[in-house]
This record gives C-alpha cells, structure tokens and sequence, in this order.
C-alpha cells in the first residue's frame, strides 16, 4: 500500500456521502456527544429517544434567522443518537441549535415542538449572554446559542494539586461579587480575569482552596423582580439556574464578547493551582432554568422531557428542587450525561473537585424515592476519571430529605456538615444544652461519620446562603424586603444573635462584643477537626445588612467592599493567624476521630475540661467546654476553652508532661495585637496552672517545650 492510499484509508471520514441543503455532509459518530471538530468539518451529535426527526440550526455568528437548517437523514440515526459531520464550515463563526419534532402529550412527558430552536446539551460555549447585565433582545427565538469550541489551551506542566482533603481551607466565594466592587481596584471587575488580579490576597489569606458559585452558563437576566424601594430591576445574581452545563458563564469573562471565556477562565484556574490553591465549582443537577409547565423550553424539554425530568404520573414536574423541576438524574441516560458533565470540568479544566447543590435529590429514584444505593452517586464515586477529585454533598433538598451522616459516600464523598453550623451558631449565642454536642461536632462528628473519618465533614459557619458571619452576630432576624418578597423568602431558623443591638450601632460595647463573637467563631472553626470552609468577606466582616438570601442582589449587598480589608484589619490579621495555626498542628487535621488513646507523652488524643481540669461539665446549663488534643510523636498539645457564657470563669489547666508548658496563642477576650500570636511565638504563661477565660471568649494555648533543639 502506497503512502497515499495510507493516508486515504485513515481518513476515510473526511468524505461527504450526502448533500443536505446544499452542505455535503455524511454520517456522524455517536459518541462523543455535542459539536466536534474532525477532519474537514464538525461532527453534530445529539440524543433523544422520542423524536421523530431532528434537524440541525446552523446560524452565522450574531445573526437573528438561521443561514441553514439540515434534517437528519434517517440513516443518521443510531438508536437514539442523532449524528451528522458538516463539512465545510467556518466553526469559529457559527452558532447552532436543534429543532426536534416528536409528539406533544404533556400527560405522557413529552413536550417537542418543532418551532423551538434548541440549546445543545453538551456545548461547551453558550452566546447570547456574553456581557453581563446587558439586557437581551427577547424577540429573537434562539436565546442561548451554542458555539463550538477548540481544545487548544495550553496547560504547560499544570497538574493536578492533589492536596490531602485534611488539609483543605475552603474559602467559598462568588466570581463577579468577588471582584465587582469599585473599591477592588482590578482591572476587569466581576470577572474571572479579576478574580486571577486577587489570587495574592487568598494566597496571603492562606486558604488552598476556592470554591466558586455556580459558573456554568446562566441567564442572570431572567428575574422578573424589581427592589421594591428603589424599582431597580433584581437579578439571577447567585447562578443556580443552570443554562447549560458545559459552557462556562461568558459574562463573568472580561473576553466573553469574544467567545474566550473558556480559555480565560482556564488561566484563572492554572495560575490558582501555580500559587497552591485548588479549585472546587458548586453544581446544580437537581434542577435546570426550565422550571416547572409555565417554564421557558430551552433544551431538555424540547429534546426529550419524559428522560431529562422526573414526571408525575399525571405529566407534571415533581418539585423536590423548590425551584419547579427536578432532574431525572438516575436515569440512565442522565447518569451518563452528569458524568461526561463532569469528566469534562476534570479533563479540560483541571477542576480539582464539585460541591452538589441539593445533592440528596441525587440519591432519588426515578419516582422521587430515595433510594438505598442510588446508582449515579455510585458511579461518580468510583469513575476513573474523577477517581481524585474532592466529591462534597449539600446532603439535603427541598423535599425534606436531609441525609447529613447519612448520604451513599462509597468512601468518596464529603458533605457540608449542617449539625455543626447549627450547634456552633447555638453554642456562640450562649444557648442552654449544647456543650455536649460541640464537642461531638468540634471532635469531627463521629456520630456521623464513624467509618467516614473526619474528613468527611466540611465545617462550616456561613456560606453564600444565610448570614454572613458579621451578620449572624448583629442581626436577630432577617432584612430580605430589598428582594421584593415581603420577606418571605430565606430562611426563618438562623441560630444569630445581635449582642444587643438590630443592625448598625454606635454603641461601643455592642460593636466589641461582635467583633469577640466573630473571632470565637473564627477560633472554634479552625480548630475544630474536618475541613474547615469560610464564607469570602468574613474574614473582614462583609455584612449583607441582614439579607439571608441575597440570589437577586448584584450590588454592594453581595459584592466583596475592598475598603474592609484595611478598615477590619484586626479581624484580617486574626483569621489569617488561625488559618496558619491550623497548618502548624498536624493533630487539628487528624483523619481519625479521636478516641481518647493514650500518646507516648501519657496523655490522650483527646481530653475533656473545665474549670476544673479533666471535669468537664455536661449539665444543660453548662457553657463553658475545653479539649485538648494531643498528636501522635513530637506533636504540640493544643488546648482550646470555649466559653459562652456571659460571665468570666477561672480554668485549671491540665497538667503537661515531658517539660512543656503552657503558651498563650489566642484569647479573644484581649484586646488587639494581644488577641492572636503568630504560630511559633506564642508567649509562655507566669501562672503554668491557672488562665481566666473571658465571658464570651475563646482562648487557645499550645503546650510545648521551651528546649529550642525541640521546636
């Protein structure tokens, strides 16, 4: 065989074998799905088991009417793939979409109509939304354009960081908000570009992971609300109403009119891993922006509603998202488009793991029950591809199922510890009750997570949805009127306490006590075993003026007032401290539940105190609780007083063997810079035996020796 006909033979694709209006096309492959570039032309593939016939929108870039329509031969079809190679099209200026016909019997789940252009499932650029805020034209058809995308950033030597999950400091933030105030000085604010001028800041914060709100395609223009007070129109500010799940957000992408969001957003992460920092993106799979009967058609309800949507028997949508929809996400088919969803993240993003918003709905049947191993949540745990990502569960949705503890982990998956946000909001204000179950919860819950470890509990405070940490101490309730729901909306159960005052105060005292309020919270957090996740802006107490659920608000409510970093410098410095404390102390981030063994040094990995040491006080009255660990070998005990209580109390402190001694690193109840040391420093105590702890305070020793040879 000639060199030639080599050649002939390996590019036997390359042929056109039909003419569909006027385009020479042949035969697609089925896999993989969506637009592909291949020799010659680009690869159109799109699944649905229920259409009759389906035809491919071909639109040069921007323009409102299609410059080709092309039906599907029939012999293009195999089984329920449609798929069909178009030679000869410029594929960096076109956009395409779908018309599927089929039946309309909403009774019997389906929904075609063939007068809808639709969104392609698995492209991986969306137009139509590329600057952010700009209000769309509405009388156009074809909303959300699906653009075909080159695979050809180039990554250097980047790699996956693999960073042990005990190690992980979260820090969950929002792209625009994060960059999208005047004060933040980048120069592209509200965008991925923006967030990579900041990378500095969360190095120097010392957190190695950021966990970002939603950044596939959203529409943020698709709230019909307006501020009740001002008329100013609200937004889909937050991104949970998934457009398209492949396609990153063009307009958090300062280049988004120019179709390079992938690529912009590919830097931001390459130069987050470069500085040691990973990257964790938080999914929607329980629902999509096609909400309920009254819903847009966008994709998957014109493509085969009755596969994509969990349906009643009657045809309508079941709701266990809140938001009108459920996804169907263990059917087969579903299973399969989730995970392509996700090795497409991993393999060409380097995303280093997902955070499932309503996850538990993941863990339902196809007739919304829950189901005792739900065989998507199985096949995430162990595909190959995903096989070293971080997998974290919201283990709950808005059906009622809460499956914190509970949730099919395969020995995989993490989960947003809800019990130790509520015990810890509940001990802070001082609560009756409580101490016993913070030490459970602070111990890394193992009444939870038993063969789990502790690692399968991501701590947290605050996150995007509820109070920020500022506000969870200077608000009793919520301020959501600027959402234009009568505040209605968000949640009513907030554990917060004002220290005496709603909202903004003059009184010096009020203001001390919260910032107190806010560094125990802090101090307890980052001593607690899990992995600790802190809310972006809490570290200089970013306030939402006592909105808890800020999804519409696209302005100074959310964005992250850069101003607060010099203004709240002392709360700055604080958490920064407590952060590297944490990587100084290898027993704070245990995989193991302590269990109370006994060290070589004779003490154990875990003990209990009060005032009086080793006599910790269970009583439903009591507010006061101290621990002390103690890591295997040359490790530091770490001791850690916890009090709640509205008075001072005098503590006896453990004696130490081994000649260490006790050193003060934290008291919350002192004044700034006597608050925190910073780790190493930690000054030595005159009275070895005793320590006043403060009313409301947390105060944290390090028990070491003072033998330089040994520190």
């Amino acid at each position: 065989m000639s060199e030639s006909q080599s050649e002939q033979v390996l590019r036997v694709d390359a042929y056109p074998t039909h003419e569909v209006g006027g385009y020479r096309v042949r035969a697609g492959k089925p896999f993989p799905f969506g637009a592909n570039v291949v020799p010659g032309g680009v690869s159109f593939s799109v699944f649905s088991d229920q259409a009759t016939s389906m035809t491919l929108v071909i639109y040069k870039r921007g323009e409102p009417e299609p410059m080709a329509e092309l039906q599907f031969p029939e012999e293009f079809r195999t089984g329920s793939v449609f798929a069909m190679t178009v030679f000869g099209l410029d594929h960096e200026n076109i956009e395409y979409g779908y018309r599927a016909d089929g039946p309309y019997d909403p009774v019997t789940g389906h929904r075609f109509d063939a007068r809808q252009v639709l969104s392609d499932p698995y492209a991986r650029l969306i137009a139509g939304r590329d600057v952010w805020g700009v209000e769309p034209d509405r009388s156009r058809g074809y909303q959300y354009r699906s653009r075909v995308c080159l695979q050809d950033f180039d990554w250097g030597d980047d790699t996956p960081l693999g960073i042990p999950a005990e190690d992980l400091v979260v820090y969950e933030t929002h792209v625009r908000g994060f960059t999208r105030h005047p004060s933040s000085g980048v120069t592209a604010p509200g965008t991925f570009a923006g967030l990579r001028e900041k990378i500095p800041y969360l190095k120097e914060l010392g957190v190695n992971c950021i966990e970002l709100l939603p950044v596939f395609e959203f529409d943020e223009s698709d709230n019909p609300r307006s501020n009740p007070e001002t008329g100013e129109k609200l937004f889909d500010y937050w991104g949970y109403n998934t457009i398209s799940f492949f396609a990153p957000k063009a307009g958090y992408a300062a280049t988004g009119r120019y179709g390079m969001q992938g690529d912009e957003f590919r830097t931001l992460i390459k130069d987050l891993h470069a500085a040691g920092i990973e990257v964790i993106l938080d999914v929607v799979f329980n629902h999509t922006a096609e909400g309920n009967e009254q819903g847009p058609t966008i994709s998957f309800k014109g493509l085969d509603n009755a596969t994509y949507y969990m349906l009643t028997p009657e045809g309508y949508y079941f709701n266990f998202s809140g938001t009108g929809n459920t996804v169907n996400c263990n059917h087969p088919v579903v299973r399969n488009y989730v995970l392509d969803c996700l090795r497409h993240w991993v393999a060409d993003y380097h995303i280093d793991g997902f955070r499932f918003d309503l996850a538990a709905i993941l863990g339902r049947a196809l007739d919304g029950t829950p189901l005792p191993n739900p065989p998507l949540l199985e096949l995430l745990a162990f595909d190959p591809v995903l096989r070293h990502t971080k997998l974290i569960a919201e283990a709950w949705d808005a059906g009622g199922l809460y499956e914190v503890g509970n949730f099919p982990a395969y020995g995989r998956w993490a989960e947003w510890n809800g019990k130790y946000r509520d015990t810890v909001r509940s001990f802070l204000k001082g609560d009756p009750g409580v101490t016993g179950e913070l030490a459970t919860r602070i111990a890394g819950s193992p009444d939870l997570y038993s063969s789990r470890g502790t690692s399968a509990s991501v701590n947290f405070l605050t996150a995007h949805d509820g109070f920020t940490l500022a506000d969870l101490v200077s608000y009793n309730d919520k301020h959501n009127e600027a959402n234009g729901e009568g505040n209605n909306d968000g949640g009513n159960d907030n554990a917060s306490w004002n220290c005496g005052a709603e909202g903004p105060t003059d009184d010096p005292e009020v203001s001390a006590l919260r910032l107190r309020q806010m560094k125990n919270a802090l101090a307890i957090l980052f001593t607690s075993q899990g992995i600790p996740m802190l809310l972006a802006g809490d570290e200089v107490a970013r306030t939402q003026q006592g909105n808890n659920n800020t999804y519409c608000q696209d302005n100074e409510l959310s964005w992250f007032d850069w101003d607060q970093v010099d203004d709240n410098a002392e709360l700055l410095r604080f958490t920064r401290e407590m952060i590297e404390f944490r990587k100084h102390h290898r027993e704070l981030r245990s995989t193991a539940h302590p269990t109370g063994q006994v060290r070589e040094n004779g003490l154990p990995d875990i003990s209990w105190h009060g005032e009086r040491a080793w006599q910790p006080d269970w009583s439903a009255e009591s507010r006061l609780l101290a621990v002390a660990r103690c890591g295997a070998g040359d490790d530091d005990v770490v001791y850690v007083a916890m009090n709640s209580h509205w008075e001072s109390h005098d503590l006896e402190l453990p004696a130490l063997p081994g000649g260490r001694s006790w050193h003060l690193f934290a008291d919350t109840g002192a004044e700034a810079p006597y608050d925190i040391r910073t780790p190493g420093t930690e000054q030595e105590l005159d009275n070895a035996g005793k320590y006043l702890i403060g009313p409301r305070s947390v105060v944290i020793l390090v028990g070491r020796t003072n033998d330089p040879e040994m520190l």
